[in-house]
C-alpha cells in the first residue's frame, strides 16, 4: 500500500510541478510588462528588472498552488481512472478513501509549504519589491542616468555622463541647461555626485568649465570652476512608503485591532489578510479533495468522465469565487470570517464523508447498455 501511495503521489507531484512552472511562467511574462517603462525610461539593467519581477514569485505561487494541486490531482485520478488502475485497485478491494489519501497527504504537504511561503518569503519579498522599487524611483545617479547616452530629465535639462565610478560617483559629465528662457549655458565636468536635497536632487560638479550664452544680447561668457553645482529639477525625493499588510508577521495582522496608529477599515484589512494566510493555505487540502473525490466514488463511463470532472471544475470555481467574496465582505465586517471558513470546512467534510462512507447503493444505478458499470 506504501508504494501504490508513493506511486500516486509521485505522479501528482510530476503534474504539479508542470501546472505550476506553466501558469507562473505566463504570470511572470504578463506582470513583467507591467515594469518594461523602467528599461526605457529609466535604463535599469537586465539583472535588476530579473531580481524586481521575480520578487513577485512568492506571492503568485501561493495563489496559483491551490489550482495547481486541483489539475494535477484531477490529471492524474482522471487518467488512471481511464486506464483502468482504478477499476483494479476497487476490485482488489482498496476503498475510495484509501485511494484518496495520496491527494490529500500531498495537499497537506502544499498547504504547510504555502503557510510558511506566506509567513516567511513573502514579507520579505514584498518588503525588498518595495525598496528596489522606491530606489529605482528616486536614485537618479546609477538608474536615470545611462552611460554614454544623453538623458533629457526634464524640457530644456540634458545631461550626459562617460561613466559610473565604483564609490557611486560619475565622470566625463556635460550638462545642457536652457530652462531660464533669458540664457542657456553648457557645463562640462571631470567628477561630479548626486546628492539628495529637501528641494530634489542636485549634482555636485568638480574641476569643470561654465558657458553661458545671453539670448538677450548674445553676450558669451565662460568660467572655470573648482567645485559648481546644478539643480536637476526632478521631482522630490518621496520617502518610502510605510510597510503594507504584506509585509507584517502573522502575530501582528491578527492583533491589529489594538494597534492604535490604525484606523477601524485599515485594522479590518490586517485582520482579514492575517485569516486569508490560513485559509490560502487550507485550499490546498480541499482543492486536492474535490478533485479526486467525484473520479473515486463515481461511475466509470468507458467514453470519459466529462460529466464527473466538469462538476469537479464547477465545484473548484465556486470554492475559489466564495473564498474572495467572503474576504471582500470580511473588510467591511469581520463576522463574515467564520462564513470564510464554512466555505472551506463544509466541502471538506462533505468529500470526506462520501470517501469514508459512499456505497454504490447511495446512488442511482445507470443502464449498463449505455457502457457504464458500478466500480
Amino acid at each position: 500500500m506504501k508504494k501504490l501511495n508513493l506511486y500516486i503521489i509521485r505522479q501528482i507531484l510530476i503534474g504539479f510541478l508542470l501546472v505550476s512552472f506553466s501558469l507562473m511562467s505566463i504570470i511572470w511574462l504578463t506582470q513583467s510588462l507591467r515594469f518594461v517603462d523602467l528599461i526605457t525610461n529609466k535604463g535599469i539593467s537586465a539583472g535588476i528588472f530579473v531580481k524586481l519581477t521575480s520578487l513577485l514569485m512568492p506571492r503568485i505561487f501561493t495563489i496559483l498552488s491551490p489550482v495547481s494541486v486541483f489539475a494535477a490531482v484531477l490529471f492524474v485520478y482522471n487518467r488512471m481512472l481511464s486506464d483502468r488502475e482504478l477499476v483494479v485497485m476497487k476490485a482488489a478491494g482498496i476503498s475510495p478513501w484509501q485511494n484518496a489519501k495520496p491527494a490529500v497527504l500531498f495537499g497537506l504537504a502544499t498547504a504547510i509549504l504555502s503557510f510558511y511561503i506566506i509567513n516567511q518569503t513573502i514579507p520579505q519579498a514584498e518588503k525588498a519589491f518595495k525598496d528596489l522599487q522606491w530606489q529605482i524611483k528616486n536614485d537618479v545617479s546609477h538608474l536615470m542616468f545611462r552611460e554614454g547616452e544623453f538623458t533629457t530629465l526634464q524640457p530644456g535639462l540634458t545631461v550626459f555622463i562617460t561613466s559610473h565610478e565604483e564609490d557611486g560617483a560619475v565622470s566625463g559629465i556635460l550638462i545642457n541647461d536652457e530652462r531660464n528662457p533669458k540664457s542657456h549655458s553648457t557645463v562640462s565636468a571631470e567628477l561630479g555626485r548626486i546628492v539628495h536635497t529637501d528641494k530634489g536632487p542636485r549634482i555636485i560638479l568638480v574641476h569643470g568649465n561654465r558657458q553661458e550664452i545671453s539670448n538677450v544680447n548674445q553676450q558669451f561668457s565662460s568660467v572655470l570652476f573648482d567645485r559648481y553645482s546644478v539643480d536637476l529639477g526632478t521631482t522630490e525625493t518621496k520617502a518610502r512608503k510605510e510597510a503594507g499588510a504584506r509585509e507584517q508577521t502573522l502575530t501582528e495582522l491578527l492583533t491589529a485591532g489594538s494597534n492604535p496608529d490604525l484606523d477601524a477599515k485599515e485594522a479590518r484589512r490586517w485582520v482579514v489578510e492575517g485569516n486569508k494566510r490560513f485559509t490560502t493555505a487550507l485550499l490546498n487540502v480541499v482543492f486536492a479533495l474535490v478533485a479526486c473525490t467525484g473520479l473515486l466514488i463515481g461511475n466509470f463511463n468507458r467514453r470519459g468522465q466529462i460529466k464527473i470532472v466538469s462538476l469537479s471544475v464547477s465545484a473548484a470555481v465556486i470554492l475559489q469565487a466564495l473564498d474572495l467574496a467572503l474576504g471582500n465582505l470580511a473588510v467591511k465586517h469581520l463576522s463574515w470570517l467564520a462564513v470564510m471558513y464554512l466555505n472551506l470546512l463544509l466541502p471538506f467534510v462533505g468529500c470526506l464523508f462520501l470517501l469514508r462512507f459512499y456505497s454504490p447503493s447511495m446512488l442511482r444505478r445507470k443502464n449498463p447498455r449505455q457502457g457504464e458499470a458500478d466500480v
